[in-house]
């Protein structure tokens, strides 16, 4: 289970001091789907980098399983990061020089996993193992990016924006890859998007407005990526 408590954040000082949480906290089962939705500058990617470990908060605490991540030094907290996580971002952020394979071999290579294969299959790039990111399209450069933060084995998959770089057709693809992976898989799935419509396919929906949680409900019925509008 994550659970955040009274986050805060703000960047800059004095008179620039500029509040982007404001006292945020919520409960992300393990396993679950959720969605943080918002607006640009609402705060939602911030919130996205505490959670995952990627910035600290100015106050406040998270918490995975009871182990509070917040106290953590620099290096142990880049010790779980490489453990516990996984990010998907909407740029892929592949290593041009190499191969689909090899760029998702690095990310097994953190968590010894040599099953990386059945990852690649199950994102349907098994055909394209040789080829270089220059040689595929937008769609398969992101589900090679999903095929890497997975063969790390996480617990938590966190994505931010991760279909704003495609257009529809190819966004709707990943997403229905990364729902088949997630019932497979059982991994917890943390996403950031403003697409009100992506918040369909979620167990729970977190809406945030200027730095504050304004609503967070359940979604009786989750839609696929094929049903939702766009």
């Amino acid at each position: 289970m994550l659970e955040a408590t009274d986050i805060t954040k703000s960047y800059g000082s004095g008179e620039n001091r500029n509040p982007v949480l404001k006292g945020i906290s919520l409960t992300i089962p393990t396993g679950a789907f959720t969605v943080i939705l918002g607006a640009s500058g609402s705060g939602k990617s911030t919130l996205l980098n505490i959670l995952s470990g990627l910035e600290r908060p100015e106050s406040g605490h998270v918490s995975y399983d009871g182990t509070e991540i917040t106290t953590l030094s620099d290096a142990a907290l880049t010790a779980f990061r490489r453990k516990t996580v996984g990010f998907i971002f909407q740029q892929y952020y592949l290593l041009p020089d190499m191969t689909v394979e090899k760029n998702v071999r690095m990310g097994a290579d953190l968590a010894g996993n040599r099953e990386y294969r059945e990852i690649l299959r199950a994102v349907g790039l098994e055909e394209k193992l040789k080829k270089y990111p220059s040689e595929l399209s937008g769609g398969e450069q992101q589900r090679v990016a999903i095929a890497r933060a997975l063969a790390k084995k996480p617990q938590v998959l966190f994505l931010d924006e991760p279909t704003g770089a495609l257009d529809e057709a190819t966004g709707r693809q990943v997403l229905e890859y990364l729902s088949k992976l997630h019932r497979e898989r059982s991994f917890t799935v943390v996403m950031v998007t403003h697409n009100q419509n992506i918040a369909e396919m979620a167990d729970t929906v977190i809406r945030m407005n200027s730095g504050r949680i304004a609503e967070s409900y359940v979604n009786q019925t989750r839609k696929s990526a094929y049903e939702i509008g766009w």
